[in-house]
């Protein structure tokens, strides 16, 4: 049974499933397998609250940070995976403790607009989108998705829109993505708070430690997201309690335990890819940077979602537009842009014929900055999640969600056992 004050400082991460082992918080020792910030998260919430308690983090890699990383060459600095953060008390309780108020600040807000691409036409997302799906549509909708197991494009009912919102989230189509997963105040999955949404949010919004951001606002770390996972790899290697080891793999919780000497139910697996159903799509991303007078078309704003399997480009976000801290030269545009490799022939030269197509030509900047393997979340996800046995505790991008937000809350409500 969650209380008024669970919700008031997790809102709706409570209709999550937790699949945490009641025995973990008895633990005289942890071990916990991934490195990321999902691992990283639960080791300095566990390693502080139980400064006598051993954490032992396995990272297979030769560092920190799992998929959050921030690519940089000179003034032009672009996130590669996450870039900001929504509302979240969770998050900016993590920024507060970490110490980075001072260059924690909320989105500009001038760069508020979202658009679709769709049919060669651009439309601008707003409430009144809603509307144009049809509201009793939209109710009969809701009313079939609230029966559970239904996918993002039973519950839309406009095929491009919820596309465009799928692939702007977790990189795949809408009749591939479980509703319950990412919209689960929707569907009205998981458990439902005491008190009207209402009262709820004016609640919420009284608590955050730093500042309350307006509605439909974000917020982020100057010079990226990579902030936040050095300040946390620092912490952690300052404690006494808290140990890394790089470049080591774990074929399974049971094996971990036994080589670490612990109770399986002290293992917290952070990495992805052990359940059986497990599965990944693909994602490339690319940077490129205008000088203004080439983009002045272009509309200030967060960005568009292109949900045209005929286009290697999944989205846009105009990464400059959004941060009030610097990421480009004075005088410049800095975009960011998605390429799910199920639409990509596989070379440059086609996304950056499309950037120019959709952007303007001569860009000053373009290069390829990374690949992400981001879960899929199949329809009926969350509830098969919320019925998998398990003996350890299972966290992470694999099983919250792919918002850092999901990852952050979950690791303070695991540390709660402790």
């Amino acid at each position: 049974m969650t209380s008024l004050d669970d919700w008031i400082k997790y809102g709706d991460e409570l209709r999550r499933p937790l699949l945490v082992n009641p025995k973990l918080g008895d633990s005289d020792s942890v071990v916990i397998v991934g490195g990321g910030l999902s691992g990283m998260c639960c080791a300095y919430r566990i390693a502080t609250k139980r400064p006598n308690l051993k954490v032992t983090i396995i990272e297979r890699s030769s560092q920190l940070g799992g998929v959050i990383a921030t690519w940089q060459d000179g003034e032009w600095i672009c996130d590669l995976a996450v870039n900001a953060a929504r509302p979240h008390p969770a998050f900016w309780r993590l920024v507060d403790d970490l110490s980075l108020s001072d260059k924690f600040t909320t989105s500009s807000q001038e760069a508020k607009s979202r658009w679709i691409l769709s049919a060669g036409r651009s439309h601008k997302l707003t409430w009144r989108t809603l509307f144009k799906l049809g509201p009793l549509r939209l109710r009969k909708s809701l009313k079939r998705a609230r029966q559970g197991g239904v996918s993002v494009a039973q519950l839309i009912p406009n095929e491009p829109i919820a596309d465009a919102l799928c692939l702007g989230i977790v990189n795949d189509t809408a009749d591939n993505v479980d509703a319950d997963f990412l919209m689960p105040s929707l569907t009205k999955f998981g458990s439902e708070p005491p008190v009207k949404k209402s009262r709820l949010r004016k609640l919420i919004s009284q608590s955050y430690p730093i500042f309350t951001p307006s509605r439909g606002s974000i917020a982020s770390i100057e010079g990226g997201m990579q902030v936040i996972i050095d300040v946390l790899g620092k912490k952690l290697s300052s404690m006494d309690n808290v140990t890394i080891e790089y470049n080591q793999s774990a074929k399974s919780p049971a094996s971990v335990a036994k080589q670490y000497a612990v109770p399986i139910e002290s293992v917290v697996w952070a990495a992805p890819g052990l359940q059986e159903s497990y599965a990944e799509s693909q994602l490339s991303i690319f940077a490129v940077g205008y000088q203004n007078e080439i983009v002045s078309r272009v509309k200030i704003g967060y960005g568009t979602l292109i949900p045209d399997n005929n286009i290697p480009i999944s989205g846009i976000l105009n990464e400059s537009d959004i941060h009030q801290s610097k990421r480009s030269p004075v005088g410049h545009r800095l975009f960011r842009l998605m390429v799910p490799h199920s639409r990509w022939d596989g070379d440059d030269q086609s996304v950056l014929n499309c950037a120019e197509s959709l952007l303007g030509k001569k860009p000053v900047l373009f290069a390829k900055i990374g690949e992400r393997s981001i879960p899929r979340y199949p329809p009926g996800y969350m509830s098969r999640l919320s019925q998998i046995e398990h003996d350890c505790t299972y966290v992470g991008w694999a099983v919250s969600g792919v918002s850092i937000t999901h990852v952050v809350a979950e690791a303070e409500r695991i540390a709660e056992l402790f």
